[in-house]
């Protein structure tokens, strides 16, 4: 969502503050209760107050879900602008009012616990839907399944083409969190000591060897200034699973996240962004989402970019064998 400065709503010190509080009983793993196994879901399938979102493709979905699962659709609890008559931009967070009304027509409610998971492999969707979660003041109580629908299939567990009923949820008035931010606060804060901008796109984004940007008649190459690369690809394997926590760690500390910093991250358009966050939240560290993304930051033909493939050096054509 475009905000006029989230730095005049609240100080850059309490954005950073409020980025992921952390309990003291969850401090020790965060990713216990962020990431949930077949098993465990399994155990709970049958919890009154257990809320299962699947994302995905409404065939699939129809086709053949968890049972009790409810289709939840991006475009309902996110705003998009193609035609350009307001901000121009993809996948923003709708007004607060909205989004609570289309939480509760999914059935969530002030005491629900939510599991998400995909149909098969579709990640940083499922992410971006616990992101907008968490970003509703709900975040304590969302879990991912951990390898989606095939690994509850591999698991044993059984699937359906019943659609469930739902019942509106009783959901409060929501306190949103500021773990959305701007262009502007990257300009002002993006070189701030404990600030570490992260590109979640794949590399070759990242690198300026394939083009980015608002449309296909004006491509920009690079990355923001100051960036590392963590592409969202590279946090699961090849079963689409969370990679372990020193895996993890280890891929956040060589791209250069120091204890105690926040990650500001960024994609095409804010969605593959939202995996990275989530596996950063899972080792505890703080992370914001700037929303409008490499969509926004290309608006302006100005902005600045960073492109490694533009300075690489050119190789000298081959000398043909005589």
């Amino acid at each position: 969502m475009r905000f006029p400065s989230l730095v005049s709503a609240v100080s850059v010190a309490a954005a950073l503050a409020l980025a992921w509080p952390v309990s003291p009983a969850a401090a020790a793993s965060p990713r216990d209760t962020l990431v949930v196994s077949a098993a465990w879901l399994a155990q709970h399938l049958k919890d009154p107050d257990l809320v299962l979102l699947h994302v995905g493709d409404k065939s699939e979905y129809t086709a053949g879900h968890i049972p009790g699962a409810r289709f939840v659709e991006m475009r309902e609890i996110s705003v998009s602008d193609p035609s350009g008559a307001g901000n121009g931009l993809t996948l923003e967070m709708p007004p607060a009012d909205v989004l609570r009304e289309k939480l509760a027509a999914l059935g969530i409610s002030d005491s629900s616990r939510i599991v998400v998971y995909f149909g098969k492999d579709w990640l940083s969707p499922s992410t971006r839907v616990i992101f907008t979660l968490d970003y509703a003041g709900l975040g304590d109580r969302v879990s991912l399944l951990d390898g989606g629908q095939p690994a509850w299939v591999k698991a044993g567990g059984a699937v359906t083409a019943e659609i469930p009923e739902v019942k509106p949820g009783t959901l409060s008035a929501l306190k949103t969190r500021p773990t959305v931010v701007t262009a502007d606060f990257l300009r002002e804060h993006g070189r701030d000591k404990g600030v570490r901008i992260v590109d979640a796109r794949d590399t070759a984004f990242y690198d300026g060897t394939r083009s980015g940007g608002r449309r296909p008649d004006s491509p920009r190459f690079g990355h923001i200034p100051g960036a590392v690369s963590v592409p969202f690809s590279e946090t699961t394997d090849d079963l689409v699973q969370l990679r372990s926590a020193a895996d993890l760690q280890a891929r956040f500390t060589a791209a250069g996240v120091k204890p105690g910093d926040t990650v500001v991250a960024y994609c095409h358009i804010g969605q593959q962004a939202t995996a990275v966050i989530f596996a950063a939240r899972t080792l505890g560290i703080k992370a914001l989402l700037y929303d409008g993304s490499f969509e926004d930051w290309t608006k302006n033909p100005e902005a600045p970019l960073e492109n490694p493939a533009a300075s690489a050096p050119k190789q000298p054509p081959s000398t043909p064998l005589s």
